[in-house]
This record gives structure tokens, C-alpha cells and sequence, in this order.
């Protein structure tokens, strides 16, 4: 081909190069302002609002993927630095610190979540978002609520053979296993956790609301349990659940002393995240009144921020509570210890 008529086409090809190297060179900003991906261990139909809204007022759309736990942990290992992950969201410190001692987690500065989110909510890495408190559930007219006024009161010999829970191997209870440890120490904990295991009714099965039901019944006449599961039944129309709230009392252990022990629901900036500006957009959001709010009236939270209202006539119904002001990265340490120690009392 004649060179005169090769100009033009190469000047094309320039053109079209370096058109296409300025895309290339943008689309990791514009990827950070329009996409989130989000592996959310949370299966709650009412979070989808708080998805909605976080796209209404920031214009970036979320990629969420649900599943178990530890399904999602292992999917992030294996991803390694390609993973597409730029959130995790789950329930628990026990499950957050986890996912922090495996390194999931990037270090996170912003003055939004260190001005709204308390410090004993919160760790370098990862933040408690809403709380639920675990609580004493009793069976009104067998158990007096003096007599289970305390965690350490359910490992009392006058409770033998009335008490049910759900497995010691679940987070929920090995992140108040974690608490004890901080406020009595390993021994006494383990003379605790042997105390109440000779008090079960039943070998433990279920979630908490199978315990909770258990108590209506007569199955057993004490168990424990977190507060948006007593809620739940509390806001339910079913005739069946009313009759089994009608059955039992709540009482908030140790308001006499250190406070009620509450477990979280949190979130962590993932260290390969492909998206980290949007991704501690969504975390700042999470922290606004309107996401707070949306915690405590769609799954029956708490919020963490203080000026966030509550309006959700079963938690108000509940009354007011001091909680335990432990520090969410100390329960997430013990978790392993109170494993152990659960393990010994025979608590499977």
C-alpha cells in the first residue's frame, strides 16, 4: 500500500489507541463511584431498603452476594487479591474477629465512623452497626425473674433440669462465653459454664426462637436469647405466637453490676477490595440516622449512633437497659478461649 494513503489510517489508529488507554486510565474512578460489591452473611428481607436508599442518595449500585459465615469467609480466602468483595457484612464480633484474624480486613480511618459509632463499638478494622442484647427468657407462673436475675444465676442448682439453649459452638453464645471470660476470668467461667450445663433441660438443638417456644411449652422454663427474636414474636399477628408471649417474662441480666451482655451486627472494608472509596462511603452511610433507624425498625435492633430515633413499639415495650460496655475487639479475642472452656463443660 502506498505510504500516502498509510498516513491517514495510522493517524486513525493513534486516535482509537489512545481513546481507548484514556478509558482504561478512568474506569477504575469511575468503577469506585458507581459499583459496590457486597458479601452479606445478614438475611434479613427488610436490609433490601437499606441497599435502595445507599444507591438512592450515592448513585452506586450493590453487587450482593448472600451466604453462610464461614461459606463466605472461605470464598473471600480463595479469591484471594482478585476477589471482587469490597464489604463484608455479618452478625457477631465472634464472626468479625474471625474474619479479621484471617486478614481479611483493611485498616479504616474516617472521622464519620469515629464521630458516630461509640469506641467500644468499633476496632481499626471493622464496626458494630446495630446491637441485640441476650437476654433471660423465663416461663411466667414456674420461674421467678429474682431467681434469674444474672447470667450467674442460671448456673444455680435450683435451675437443674430447667434450663434449654442452643448449641455452646454458636456465636451468640460463645461471644457472651467471651464477656464472662473478660469479667470473671477463665476459672470461674468454666465453673459457670459446668454449673449450667448440669441445668439442661434437653441436650441444645435449634435457634433461639426454638428455645424461646420451648419455654411457652413447658419444655423447659428458662433459656436464653437475642432480644430481635423476642421482638419478632412480639410484632407477629400469628395466634400462636401471641399465646407464647404471652407465656413468658424477659429479664435483662446483671443490671445490678456490669450490664447487659449485647452482641452486634457489623461491616469491614475487605483488604483486595476493587472499590475501597465507595466502600467506605457505604460504611459511612450505614452510620446515618436513616440507616440507624431502619436497624431498629426493620430487624429489631438497636442502633449504635445516639441521635438516631427508635420507634418500634416492641423494643420500647422491652423498657430501657444499661449494657455491658466491653469493647467489641475484646470479645472477638476470647471467642477461641470460651470455645475451650465450653468444650471441657461439655457444652456441644
Amino acid at each position: 500500500m502506498p505510504s500516502s494513503r498509510l498516513a491517514p489510517l495510522i493517524a486513525v489508529l493513534v486516535v482509537l489507541a489512545a481513546g481507548a488507554a484514556g478509558a482504561a486510565s478512568a474506569s477504575p474512578a469511575a468503577a469506585q463511584e458507581k459499583v459496590l460489591n457486597v458479601y452479606s452473611a445478614r438475611h434479613y428481607q427488610t436490609d433490601e431498603k437499606l441497599y435502595a436508599d445507599f444507591t438512592s442518595q450515592t448513585g452506586i449500585r450493590v453487587n450482593r452476594i448472600e451466604g453462610k459465615e464461614d461459606e463466605l469467609l472461605e470464598r473471600i480466602k480463595n479469591e484471594g487479591a482478585y476477589s471482587p468483595a469490597d464489604v463484608l457484612v455479618t452478625v457477631d464480633a465472634a464472626r468479625l474477629g474471625q474474619a479479621d484474624a484471617l486478614g481479611l480486613f483493611a485498616p479504616v480511618r474516617s472521622k464519620v465512623l469515629e464521630q458516630r459509632i461509640p469506641a467500644n463499638l468499633r476496632t481499626d478494622t471493622w464496626f458494630a452497626f446495630s446491637t441485640r442484647a441476650r437476654v433471660i427468657v423465663y416461663r411466667k407462673g414456674s420461674v421467678s425473674p429474682d431467681d434469674v436475675r444474672d447470667y450467674e444465676d442460671l448456673a444455680h442448682p435450683k435451675l437443674k433440669g430447667k434450663v434449654c439453649v442452643r448449641s455452646g459452638s454458636h456465636p451468640y453464645n460463645l461471644s457472651l462465653g467471651s464477656a464472662l471470660i473478660s469479667h470473671l476470668g477463665e476459672a470461674k467461667t468454666e465453673e459457670w459454664a459446668r454449673g449450667f450445663v448440669a441445668n439442661f433441660a434437653r441436650a441444645p438443638k435449634g435457634g433461639d426462637t426454638d428455645q424461646i417456644r420451648a419455654v411457652a411449652a413447658g419444655e423447659c422454663q428458662v433459656a436464653l436469647a437475642n432480644t430481635y427474636y423476642v421482638a419478632r414474636l412480639m410484632r407477629s399477628e400469628k395466634a400462636e405466637d401471641k399465646e407464647v408471649v404471652g407465656r413468658i417474662g424477659v429479664v435483662w441480666p446483671n443490671q445490678r453490676n456490669r450490664g447487659t451482655h449485647v452482641n452486634v451486627s457489623g461491616a469491614g472494608v475487605l483488604k483486595a477490595a476493587p472499590h475501597r472509596e465507595a466502600a467506605v462511603k457505604f460504611l459511612e452511610y450505614l452510620a446515618s440516622d436513616s440507616a440507624q433507624a431502619h436497624f431498629a425498625d426493620g430487624n429489631n435492633e438497636w442502633p449504635v449512633v445516639r441521635t438516631a430515633t427508635v420507634r418500634n413499639p416492641a423494643l420500647e415495650s422491652l423498657g430501657k437497659f444499661t449494657a455491658d460496655g466491653l469493647n467489641v475487639g475484646t470479645l472477638s479475642r476470647n471467642t477461641a478461649l470460651a470455645q475451650k472452656i465450653f468444650d471441657r463443660a461439655g457444652w456441644r
